[in-house]
């Protein structure tokens, strides 16, 4: 019973460690889609008159969003 609980913890605090460090592999693109994702919300909040300018930078922003989030994607698994 004691060396189940003892084969239980190790496996809960390794993989714990696990996850910690794939989820600490890729700190800049997870903050790219922070930044990207605050400046959509910005861009459909702003006034809708620029010329189509900022339609356009919607579709951009989110076009580079689904971008970082293929990167982060690939480089999970490979």
């Amino acid at each position: 019973m004691r060396r189940t609980l003892v084969a239980v913890t190790a496996a809960f605090v390794l993989g714990g460690f696990a996850n910690q460090a794939h989820a600490d592999r890729q700190p800049k693109m997870r903050d790219a889609l922070a930044h990207l994702e605050r400046a959509l919300t910005s861009l459909k909040n702003a006034d809708t008159d620029k010329g189509g300018h900022r339609v356009k930078a919607i579709g951009l922003t989110e076009q580079a969003l689904s971008e970082v989030r293929e990167g982060i994607k690939f480089d999970n698994r490979h």
